[in-house]
């Protein structure tokens, strides 16, 4: 379903509700007639409200949905003579072209009616930033729905920020929260207004835009004060203003002794309202940091006993390039150009933000406030700490336009050394570093100056800069020490772009020459000149396949290594085999020496294939099996081989003879395989030489960037330094800030400075960027949630109970095998109780999962589509294969990792050439490589395998180059149990990068038992009803 809503106002003084709808992705009926009585017809697929009341109890619990009402509302709607036109959001559906030319038309929906006070809790599951799930039971948030999330996020800012004002309304008098919209504050309310989408708008009572989103936002915030003040009401009913603020019943109370008369009352707080207001139209309060005068000649050493000001300024809401000092103002200068009463308003605001900046307290204590006095270290406290809160709280602070800039750094001068000839990384390059600021280089003499004065803030050449003392004294040892000598080509690549190289300072500038300089001027991403097909490449290459095999040529040239990480199915294969038959192609330089190949076991044959198909005359021998080659018998067959495939195994067990060979590249395929850099595996290919080094994988980062780090010390040896280094330094900074969402102050650019270093050996394109392929339709991922059954919740909460008696006994490596084999048991519980027991009992009614698998089949098959459906268990498909074809009518192939090679290729044929609807159920693994089944337009990942990449490859079988539909793709999750939140999990890493986790579920084994009993416990909304 597709959760659509918007705000319906209340009566003058009283909170409006939340009217929620819903679009049912179920195949639609014929639009009903209009009712008995009406002339508006029924919408033909908003969904009943049942579901829609099934739906917000599993997006924000029971007592939410409780709180609803039952509700109607006549909605206008793009529409067809067939009937209303599905939203955009609704999918597959959405994408069929109408029949007829487009109009409008209005149509009843049922709805839910959320009042105001219980809101916030279904709205803030809704938001990105705190959902838990994609939007509940099967549900998925509209834009208008997400646009409501947005506006209470906005209103939780604003009370944190204490943003708001009490004002009394209506008739009866009844006092409210009002928001206060000043600075960045009326700037994000003007965009929420500009971003209310059309389904937020088109019911009858929807007023304008504005208007619309500030009752929303006000009625909200007024929710959200109440629910913080709920615990401190004033007791015996205390002032009966703050009474009706703090209470869910509004009215003042007319027994309270009241000073004055409520239209008095309602007057002063308009009139308050007002003031705060004045600065979105009227009047701006503005600090002003201004630097110490400039030093005479013969005054006191610089950096010490400056006076910093922060002057207290006025901004002209009218006329913003007008502003006063409050100095002149209290003179009476200006005070003709702004408007009446500017005066006490800026004491106001004073006050006000003097509770984020404590300082001012100072300057408000002198009867006429004009600026507040600063030593140099309080100045660098106001830019760093004071500034951002101000700002924040809706202040204009303008800083000096230093600040904030990075001061001091190193500047590279690297020069090829004449007569060297090569183009490899061990070429010795002359450098020479030195200290810049602001473009001008700074010597020795200053930087000692500058680090004497142990100041965070100091001034060179008459411009004040920020500096860290301790890296400039060490950047001072440095320089004196090392700033100049030589060193390799790599080395040097290293100091240019490494975040850990031994410099104290970043190098932010180059200057080059040779064919250093040809690789710092271009990166990933340049146009570099394709490489044309040569003559013995008998295949096609795709625009972005020649730029990609230009690049690896490029790099290769260089003596450098490069990591081909673009997704499944764009053909790194081809892209290397092209640079290979394009090294020795007719009239070529004298053809290099061989190159190794490492790749899984499964992947040996493919190579073999793909190499005869696209470069019959490359010459490929195959190092692998009990009957492989040794010694000189290995050595001649190596060195008369153009590409000598092997496997991880192989290498870790004959590395010593590997290593004795004059490889010209090797060749990682699938090189996620060295993500765990201790392994015997990645330490015998890291030890092997070559003039080059490439690592093809679609995931260079699955669970964390210690795996980006294994990967690159693979390609190019020491670029990101130690991996203690690199692992205490940039990347704990990168996975702060990706585990918080990039919120805060946890992204400090990091993550930017990351891809600027890996950059030029990186090269990474997705199949859904258009730019690289054009005609690759979409991919559709959601989550189909999924409830238990009486009897699986009982075997659950069992399972459950059993772990937790467990674990008070067991540790160590015991305490591990405890909690994955209970995991398993979950899973297997989640899925089917006759696959957790083994007992060979009936499947049918009594697994929820396996209900929403058959809707969502019979749904597809409806449509006249086809569908792979993938798990992990074999046992489970050996029995759902039958059951399915059962169910649906429809014949159900199998194919798991025991089906011979003859049967997998007639499964595979079937599938693709047989026009009628058909389910392919499959193993995980057995799906991972070498299966193209682009017939199918529908993926369901029945159980969770824990990690993304594994379930990609297994999506990427239909969502790849010959893909021609839209490609939905469903992960089946149990709400409220272990599979709900262990995918919470796993969302949140995968902002690290676009695969994620990539070591199953062994990670659970190092969960605290707080940590298991929050993962695994049963929630009440697991169970169906």
């Amino acid at each position: 379903m597709i959760l659509h809503g918007w705000w319906r106002p209340g009566e003058p003084g009283r909170p409006g509700a939340a009217l929620l709808w819903a679009e049912d992705d179920a195949p639609p009926s014929p639009a009903p007639p209009p009712a008995a009585g009406s002339a508006v017809p029924d919408h033909p697929f908003a969904a009943p409200l049942e579901r829609l009341r099934a739906a917000l109890a599993s997006l924000a619990g029971a007592a939410v949905a409780d709180a609803c009402g039952p509700a109607e509302a006549s909605l206008r709607l793009p529409a067809t003579e067939a009937g209303p036109l599905p939203s955009p959001a609704l999918g597959s559906r959405a994408a069929s072209p109408p029949p007829g030319g487009t109009g409008w038309g209005t149509w009843r929906v049922p709805c839910m009616r959320l009042p105001a006070a219980q809101a916030p809790a279904l709205l803030e599951a809704l938001h990105p930033a705190g959902r838990s799930r994609q939007a509940g039971a099967g549900t998925d948030a509209g834009p208008g729905a997400a646009h409501l999330a947005a506006v209470d996020a906005f209103a939780a800012r604003l009370l944190e920020a204490g943003h708001l004002l009490p004002r009394v309304l209506g008739d009866p008098p009844q006092a409210r929260w009002r928001p206060v919209l000043t600075g960045r504050g009326a700037e994000h309310f003007a965009a929420l207004v500009a971003a209310l989408p059309p389904s937020a708008a088109c019911g009858e009572d929807a007023g304008t835009a504005r208007t619309a989103v500030y009752r929303a936002l006000g009625d909200l915030l007024d929710a959200r004060a109440r629910r913080r003040l709920a615990q401190c009401a004033p007791a015996g009913g205390g002032h009966r203003l703050a009474a009706a603020l703090s209470r869910p019943d509004a009215r003042l109370d007319p027994r309270a002794t009241a000073a004055e008369s409520d239209s008095d009352m309602a007057g002063r707080l308009s009139a308050w309202h007002t003031a705060a207001q004045r600065e979105a139209g009227g009047a701006r309060l503005v600090f002003r940091l201004a630097e110490p005068a400039p030093e005479e000649p013969g005054a006191q050493p610089p950096g010490r006993g400056e006076q910093w000001r922060v002057e207290f300024w006025v901004q002209s809401g009218a006329d913003p390039s007008l502003q006063v000092a409050l100095s002149a103002l209290w003179l009476g200068e200006g005070a003709d150009l702004l408007p009446a009463g500017v005066e006490s308003a800026m004491l106001a605001d004073l006050s006000r933000a003097a509770r984020h900046y404590p300082a001012l307290r100072t300057a408000l204590a002198e009867p006429a406030p004009s600026a507040l006095t600063l030593t140099t270290g309080q100045a660098h406290t106001f830019i760093r700490e004071a500034a951002p809160r101000l700002s924040e709280a809706g202040f204009a602070v303008v800083l000096p336009e230093w600040s904030g800039r990075r001061s001091l750094a190193l500047h590279l001068t690297a020069r090829e050394r004449s007569g060297s000839g090569g183009i490899g990384a061990d070429d010795l390059v002359d450098v020479s570093l030195a200290a810049v600021c602001g473009g001008e280089r700074v010597d020795l003499e200053e930087l000692a100056e500058l680090a004497r004065l142990k100041q965070p803030l100091v001034r060179l050449r008459g411009r004040w800069i920020e500096v860290d003392p301790a890296h400039l004294r060490t950047a001072l040892a440095y320089l004196r020490r090392r700033g100049s000598g030589t060193v390799r080509r790599e080395e040097a690549l290293r100091m240019a772009v490494s975040p850990v190289a031994a410099t104290p300072l970043p190098v932010t500038g180059v200057d080059a020459d040779g064919a250093l300089a040809d690789l710092l001027d271009r990166d990933a991403d340049a146009d570099m000149a394709p490489l044309e097909p040569p003559a013995g490449f008998t295949g096609r290459l795709r625009p972005y396949q020649r730029r990609g095999a230009s690049w690896l040529r490029f790099l290769g040239r260089l003596g450098l290594g490069a990591v081909l990480a673009d997704d499944m199915g764009l053909g790194k294969t081809v892209q290397l085999l092209a640079v290979l038959a394009d090294e020795r192609r007719p009239g070529a330089a004298e053809p290099p020496g061989p190159t190794l190949l490492v790749c899984p076991v499964s992947l040996v044959g493919n190579w073999q294939r793909e190499a005869a198909g696209f470069t019959p005359g490359l010459r490929v021998h195959v190092h692998h099996g009990p009957s492989r080659l040794h010694g000189n018998a290995l050595a001649r067959a190596a060195g008369s081989a153009d590409l000598v495939v092997t496997t991880y195994g192989v290498v870790a067990r004959d590395s010593g003879e590997l290593a004795a060979m004059p490889w010209h590249r090797i060749v990682c395929d699938e090189a996620q395989a060295l993500k765990n850099a201790g392994t015997a595996q990645a330490r015998a290919v890291r030890r092997l030489p070559a003039n080059s080094r490439v690592a093809l994988t679609g995931t260079p980062v699955e669970n964390n960037l210690d795996e980006l780090w294994s990967v690159m010390e693979f390609a190019n040896p020491g670029l990101l330094g130690s991996q203690q280094a690199f692992r205490e330094g940039i990347a704990a900074r990168v996975e702060r800030a990706a585990a918080s969402g990039g919120a805060g102050d946890s992204d400090d650019g990091s993550a930017a400075q990351l891809r600027r270093i890996t950059g030029p050996f990186i090269l990474r394109r997705l199949k859904t960027d258009k730019a690289i392929i054009a005609d690759l339709p979409d991919k559709q991922e959601s989550r189909a949630w999924c409830t238990l059954t009486p009897e699986q919740a009982s075997l659950y909460q069992a399972a459950v109970d059993e772990l937790a008696e467990r674990l008070e006994d067991a540790e160590g490596i015991r305490r591990r095998g405890v909690v994955l084999a209970a995991m398993a048991r979950l899973k297997q519980i989640c899925n089917h109780p006759a696959q957790f027991l083994g007992d060979g009992s009936p499947l049918a009614g009594r697994s929820g999962k396996l209900e929403r698998l058959c809707d969502l089949l019979e749904h597809a098959m409806a449509c006249g589509d086809k569908a792979l459906c993938f798990t992990q268990y074999t046992a489970l498909g050996r029995r759902l294969a039958p059951y399915l074809a059962e169910r649906l009518g429809r014949e159900v192939l199998w194919l798991h990792g025991g089906t011979p090679r003859a049967r997998r290729e007639e499964l595979m044929r079937r599938f693709q050439t047989r026009p009628e609807p058909m389910v392919f159920l499959l193993s995980l693994k057995a799906a991972g490589t070498g299966l193209n089944l682009t017939a199918a337009n529908h993926v369901l990942h029945i159980d969770r395998w824990w990690n993304p990449a594994v379930e990609d490859q297994a999506t990427d079988r239909a969502f790849r180059i010959g893909q021609r539909r839209d490609v939905q793709v469903r992960k089946l999750v149990c709400v409220g149990t272990v599979e709900e939140r262990v995918d919470e999990m796993i969302e949140r890493k995968r902002r690290l990068a676009a695969s994620a986790v990539g070591t199953g579920e062994d990670w659970l084994g190092d969960l605290s038992t707080a940590e298991l009993r929050e993962v695994v416990r049963l929630a009440p909304e697991a169970v169906a009803p």
